[in-house]
């Protein structure tokens, strides 16, 4: 068992295949994966590695990010977006988010790793474009509330999960956390969303709202549960209240 678990690390870090889970994320071995993956006449040597060895799991694939853009250009965004490595793709996503573009470009290139079959991937994509979005966040909210009538559920749910006013493993949005109204553009077709994957993450929405504009979450899920809410929206709800008003979740039928 363990001798299948080495062969499955080094795998992992030979760029072989991808993980299966946070714990394998985390224990990517930077360095051995960039030596398999990057050519070695890019300049990219010993103290790269330990530099980024020392910072966190984010701080790192941003850093691997801007490297790469520097070192490879931005047309090893493609191939690099297409490796079977979980870890390599989600670098292409910092490639694309180190890029000084319009925020639709780079939202166009980071759609299709919105909508990646591994959920890390995901995850780094939004996390690769939040600095933009979180500077535009007004023209953001415009263009990604087109995304919430996307076929695939990992795209609506990218779009909301990018704008969330507090997010993990990210910088805050001051703006939505004092005034979280203009979310609504794509709060509220996600209100009902039949994908558990995207109820989750609007209720997450709501919920670090909670914490700064209680009274305005407390309105919006009281107008959403009018009458008799679909399942969804009272699932949605209870999310959204959870650390704020747990009376209140009793009364929202289950």
């Amino acid at each position: 068992m363990e001798h299948e678990r080495d062969k499955r690390r080094a795998a992992i870090d030979a760029g072989l295949i991808g993980t299966c889970n946070l714990a394998e994320i985390l224990a990517v071995d930077f360095g051995s994966l960039l030596r398999h993956v990057v050519p070695a006449d890019t300049g990219l040597d010993d103290g790269d590695v330990l530099r980024l060895g020392a910072l966190g799991i984010s701080a790192r694939m941003t850093a691997v990010g801007q490297i790469l853009l520097e070192r490879l250009g931005p047309q090893a965004i493609g191939p690099l977006g297409r490796h079977p490595s979980d870890t390599v793709r989600g670098w292409a996503c910092f490639m694309i988010g180190a890029q000084d573009k319009p925020l639709s470009d780079q939202l166009a290139a980071i759609r299709r790793f919105a909508d990646d079959e591994h959920f890390g991937v995901r995850e780094w994509a939004w996390l690769a474009v939040r600095p933009a979005i979180a500077a535009r966040i007004h023209e953001a909210i415009t263009l990604l509330a087109k995304w919430t009538a996307d076929p695939s559920d990992r795209v609506r749910r990218f779009a909301s999960e990018a704008t969330r006013p507090r997010g993990v493993w990210c910088s805050h949005i001051a703006s939505l956390k004092s005034d979280p109204s203009s979310g609504r553009r794509v709060l509220e077709p996600l209100r009902a969303d039949p994908s558990a994957y995207v109820q989750d993450s609007v209720g997450n929405w709501l919920n670090d709202a909670a914490k700064s504009r209680p009274t305005w979450v407390r309105g919006l899920v009281a107008e959403w549960c009018e009458g008799d809410p679909l399942p969804a929206t009272r699932r949605i709800a209870r999310r959204a209240l959870r650390s704020i008003d747990k009376p209140v979740l009793k009364e929202i039928k289950t």
